[in-house]
């Protein structure tokens, strides 16, 4: 969706909104570093304070992230999303993993009875990359895979507002994976997915309960260690 300039009455109010409409298209998808200050300042044909004015409200309702040096980031694609987040960082990790694994389990149950066959081959794929990545020992590639493979998953319930909800814990999900993955190799190696893809394969929503069960009730149990 290309940007347009705007007009020169409550221009703090139209930038706004076009950023929004960027994060709402998923033109930027969370986790995107968005245009610099002043390139979006040229496509809209405003002043950099104006511009400057607009992140900083889109930051303060928890939809960007401005990092010193580094840009302005993507953090969440809704107002809740964003108040969600910020809910999160103040959790244990506990609390956060029985999120979750709340969203998880429902994810499993629908996918095995929505999902497509490009649905499949996504989910293949990953498991395919994230054997191969924990067989090379290559931490940083696993964790990528395995959060891809959970992505995939809730992508294949084919259900807007959940996997809106899981992007917004993604963040979560993948530090969840990261601590486990750099705490306890060893339990990482024994969970290949394997079965959840097959149960959502066989379009068994029961066994994909209890695979998805299966792997999140360790992550808990390893939390209360």
């Amino acid at each position: 969706m290309p940007l347009a300039s705007t007009r020169r009455t409550g221009l703090v109010d139209q930038v706004i909104t076009q950023l929004r409409a960027q994060i709402d298209s998923g033109e930027w998808a969370i986790g995107d570093r968005i245009p610099t200050e002043s390139e979006l300042s040229d496509q809209l044909e405003v002043g950099r304070n104006t511009v400057r004015e607009a992140v900083r409200a889109l930051a303060h309702a928890g939809l960007l992230e401005i990092r010193q040096g580094a840009g302005t980031f993507v953090r969440a694609s809704s107002e809740l999303g964003g108040a969600l987040r910020r809910r999160l960082e103040r959790s244990r990790l506990r609390e956060n993993l029985e999120v979750r694994r709340a969203l998880e389990m429902e994810a499993a149950r629908l996918a095995a009875l929505r999902h497509t066959d490009d649905d499949l081959a996504e989910i293949d794929a990953t498991i395919r990359r994230r054997k191969a990545a924990l067989q090379r020992r290559d931490v940083g590639a696993f964790v990528e895979e395995d959060f891809a493979f959970h992505r995939a998953v809730v992508k294949a319930t084919h259900n807007p507002l959940l996997i809106e909800l899981y992007d917004d814990i993604a963040q979560v999900v993948y530090d969840s994976i990261a601590h486990s993955a750099l705490e306890e190799p060893e339990q990482d190696e024994g969970v290949e997915h394997t079965g959840l893809a097959e149960a959502i394969r066989e379009g068994d929503p029961e066994r994909a309960l209890r695979e998805a069960a299966c792997y999140l009730d360790d992550l808990l149990a390893q939390a209360e260690d």
